[in-house]
């Protein structure tokens, strides 16, 4: 073969393998994921199971539009600035169609703010900050958990009943523990003038002093404690406070505390009598969370985590908007997202028009002890849409878009 048949040769072969290559890219919808799975693995090794299921479901009964969803997912380090450039990556050389993920509400908050400025969709999965939708919300954001100011409001009706005066307060000194703290002075104030926050306590996040946390609030003397720790913060806190009797005799109310993530871990060392948000797996009985119970541990050989709920539930949302849009088009799928309800193995949610908040709702109920191992006790579903504020509040709480 001479150079010239050769040289044709090699054109034609290298134009069928672009072809191939663009009818197999075709083929797919790529969406970019992105979290900090080494800084919070209890959570998000659970979190990526759910959507590798939701994303085999999906697959398995034909895609959405004809196509596969394929996830490009990265490791965003907890970082805001990593995850800013992950996202850059995501969009510009992966070419995925829209973003979802995070989990920190400062990393959360960092890519928002990207979407924003590159006009992309950003399904935001877990950040629980109220600024993500509220303060610094933008038309390309949605947010799928119940937020802290929502999950603070399902507890402090109970908190209320109890007509505890004194409370104190230990939080994770970021945006999270921020907003939760904020949130519970200004519900508790209004619903209960005479309270008085007589102490707080705000560790590092990650590196909480828990002897001297615990000292300080009981030298206080609190008749209640509200907390937002979660994690290995959590875990030192409760031990070291059991160790000094800090909460005999005092009301515990501490969002996520609940979660299997955060309350397994303590075993028989859990805290009884503690009121939390969580989610008592082993007792949900309706339809769509049974299948999805069964389906997940068929696959993992294991049971589902908050996380498991959190990352299944974001695909959903994905392949919902991508359905109700029928184009991969940002502003048809921004448009898609207002509004869209959609089934999840917590029943139907709402993304919000007004805030792009959805109305998925968490469960309320108190830690006892069986079998020597942590477990929710007299739990009730709080629904998502009752805990949000009017729209003539979130009207003066969201830039216009």
């Amino acid at each position: 073969m001479d150079r010239r048949s050769w040289l044709k040769l090699s054109a034609a072969f290298g134009a069928a393998m672009f072809a191939m290559s663009g009818a197999q890219a075709q083929d797919t919808i790529k969406i970019g994921e992105m979290n900090s799975y080494k800084n919070f693995a209890a959570f998000l090794e659970p979190y990526k199971k759910g959507w590798e299921l939701a994303v085999e479901q999906a697959n398995a009964s034909g895609g959405v539009l004809g196509k596969k969803i394929e996830i490009v997912s990265r490791d965003d380090n907890g970082n805001p600035g990593d995850a800013v450039r992950i996202a850059e990556e995501l969009v510009t050389r992966e070419k995925v169609s829209f973003l979802i993920g995070t989990f920190p509400s400062h990393v959360g908050l960092a890519v928002a703010s990207f979407a924003k400025e590159k006009k992309v969709l950003f399904i935001a999965a877990e950040p629980l900050t109220d600024k993500i939708v509220w303060d610094q919300g933008n038309k390309y954001t949605f947010r799928l958990r119940a937020s802290t100011y929502m999950q603070t409001a399902m507890l402090v009706p109970e908190a209320v009943k109890l007509k505890k005066k004194r409370w104190a307060i230990v939080y994770p000194n970021y945006e999270y523990g921020q907003s939760a703290t904020a949130a519970f002075k200004q519900l508790m104030k209004a619903a209960q003038p005479d309270v008085e926050f007589v102490v707080e306590q705000a560790p590092p996040l990650g590196k909480i002093e828990a002897g001297a946390v615990a000292d300080a609030i009981a030298a206080a003397k609190p008749d209640a404690i509200f907390s937002s720790l979660f994690g290995p913060d959590l875990a030192k806190f409760v031990r070291e406070g059991q160790t000094r009797d800090l909460f005999k005799g005092v009301e515990v109310f501490n969002l996520l505390a609940g979660e299997p993530e955060y309350l397994d871990p303590l075993k028989d060392e859990a805290p009884a009598g503690w009121w939390v948000t969580g989610y008592p797996w082993y007792a949900i009985t309706t339809p769509e969370h049974k299948a999805f119970a069964d389906a997940y541990q068929k696959k993992f050989n294991d049971y589902p985590r908050l996380g498991s709920i959190v990352g299944y539930a974001t695909v959903q949302s994905a392949v919902a908007a991508i359905k109700k849009a029928g184009s991969l088009d940002t502003e048809k799928l921004v448009a898609g997202m207002k509004g869209l309800t959609h089934s999840t193995p917590l029943g139907n949610i709402t993304y919000r028009p007004q805030d792009h908040q959805s109305t998925m709702g968490a469960y309320v109920g108190k830690i006892g002890l069986k079998d020597g191992k942590g477990v929710m006790t007299d739990w009730y579903y709080a629904d998502g849409a009752k805990f949000l504020p009017s729209d003539a509040d979130v009207a003066k709480m969201r830039p216009a878009e």
